[in-house]
């Protein structure tokens, strides 16, 4: 099965910076910051697992050429 490393860390990246500028808009749009601030834990959450993960495979990776 063939990794495909950048994506994976595209996706990783993408949540950790996109998410919370989705949910800073969503949040002053509709004035309620509780979108915000509950959106921040599952998204540390899940960035920084797959950005971990990602990183791991890529040094992996490195190692073995």
């Amino acid at each position: 099965m063939k990794e495909n490393l950048k994506a994976g860390l595209l996706a990783s990246l993408f949540v950790l910076i996109g998410f919370p500028i989705i949910f800073t808009v969503g949040s002053i749009v509709s004035g309620d910051w509780r979108y915000l601030i509950f959106s921040i834990g599952p998204i540390l959450t899940a960035g920084l697992t797959s950005l971990l993960f990602t990183l791991h495979h890529m040094k992996k990776k490195s190692e073995i050429r």
